[in-house]
């Protein structure tokens, strides 16, 4: 209906934003340092699907901050970071979904 009236095609297209807000992507203590990071990590993940010419084959794809951090290696240098999981799935009816099996090359390019 959006495409005949003449709306934009990315927001006829957008993927449906999960619950009341973007704290819904946080687990655990909703706070200003975990908002940036999930708005930082979803605009990444978003962009890379879009590039790779698969957001509209996904049906939903976000990501979001996990409430525990992970040691890794930044250079040369130990990071103590907070997790950011990435979802995409398909579904038919928004009821039950199924993993998208987009490459997985896509998460090797992503710099979150």
């Amino acid at each position: 209906m959006g495409t005949l009236l003449g709306l934009p095609e990315d927001l006829v297209w957008r993927h449906p934003f999960p619950g009341p807000g973007i704290g819904i992507r946080i687990l655990g203590a909703v706070t200003p340092e975990l908002v940036e990071i999930v708005r930082q990590a979803d605009h990444i993940f978003i962009s890379e699907i879009k590039a790779a010419g698969l957001y509209r084959r996904i049906s939903q794809a976000l990501a979001a901050v996990i409430d525990c951090k992970a040691v890794g290696v930044m250079g040369d240098q130990r990071t103590y970071e907070y997790l950011v999981a990435l979802r995409a799935v398909e579904t038919k009816d928004f009821m039950t979904a199924d993993v998208d099996s987009f490459p997985f090359v896509l998460l090797t390019i992503l710099d979150l």
